[in-house]
């Protein structure tokens, strides 16, 4: 019998899927700290409330029948948020500086994605159709924007790149998938998951470089306005660039 095509719960991934990624995880940076900095309220809490939009969000995306673009792209959101104020408390409040910090996340990345293969057989988000597999991407991506975070703050603060060269290198990482993408036969699901952690520090020292100081190399624009500005833009991409779910192939019930 010939194969059927079911609906993913996530979307298909293109241009705009990345454009709105990376939108979405400057968002999170400039927002994490304007809730952890700017509103005082320190990373251990901040993460707190963070952490709590997340497991909202993410419940009523897991129990929608279909995907949702606005609803996607708001739990991508707040796994942003709470990546950033996750990764600081992790960097800065443990004290466990940022090799540490990025070191541990990777470390619970790498353990979230071997046991979503162990329990399914694959990490590849075309077979995101089941809540129980949704599950296991969400977790990952929680994990995978704790990690950018804390490889954007160690690359631009403690390699002295700072915020314009640090984008700069995940900007050639970036490249550097494309081109394996469009010219070798390289796993899709090992550039995927690649491109989505290094999205995230990109993210994350354009965010830094839109909002510190001018004498830290920023251009210091208020984290609420920048926060703001970035969350009008995601609205109109969503709005108005056309998105749909990515298809699943899947053999048909033998009856």
């Amino acid at each position: 019998m010939s194969e059927l095509l079911r609906q993913s719960k996530v979307p298909e991934v293109t241009l705009i899927f990345w454009l709105i990624k990376i939108l979405a995880t400057t968002l999170g940076e400039t927002g994490g700290d304007a809730l952890s900095m700017s509103a005082d309220l320190g990373y251990a809490l901040s993460s707190l409330v963070f952490i709590g939009v997340f497991v909202v969000a993410v419940v009523v995306q897991i129990s929608a029948r279909a995907f949702h673009p606005p609803l996607y792209w708001i739990v991508v959101i707040a796994t942003t948020t709470a990546g950033t104020t996750m990764a600081d408390f992790a960097d800065r409040s443990l004290g466990i500086g940022y090799p540490g910090g990025a070191s541990l996340l990777f470390v619970l990345l790498i353990a979230s994605l071997s046991f979503w293969y162990w329990s399914e057989g694959t990490i590849s988000i075309d077979t995101i159709t089941a809540p129980r597999v949704e599950i296991f991407y969400w977790v990952s991506i929680l994990f995978s924007q704790t990690l950018g975070t804390a490889l954007g703050d160690w690359m631009a603060d403690t390699n002295g790149l700072g915020y314009e060269g640090g984008a700069l290198v995940f900007a050639a990482g970036l490249v550097v998938i494309t081109v394996l993408y469009v010219w070798t036969g390289v796993s899709r699901t090992l550039l995927f998951w690649a491109a989505f952690i290094l999205t995230r520090p990109l993210g994350a020292t354009l965010g830094d470089l839109l909002d510190k100081p001018t004498n830290e190399g920023g251009f210091a624009f208020s984290r609420y306005f920048a926060t703001a500005l970035l969350g009008a833009t995601i609205l109109g991409c969503i709005a108005f660039l056309p998105q749909r779910a990515g298809l699943h192939r899947r053999e048909p019930d033998a009856s």
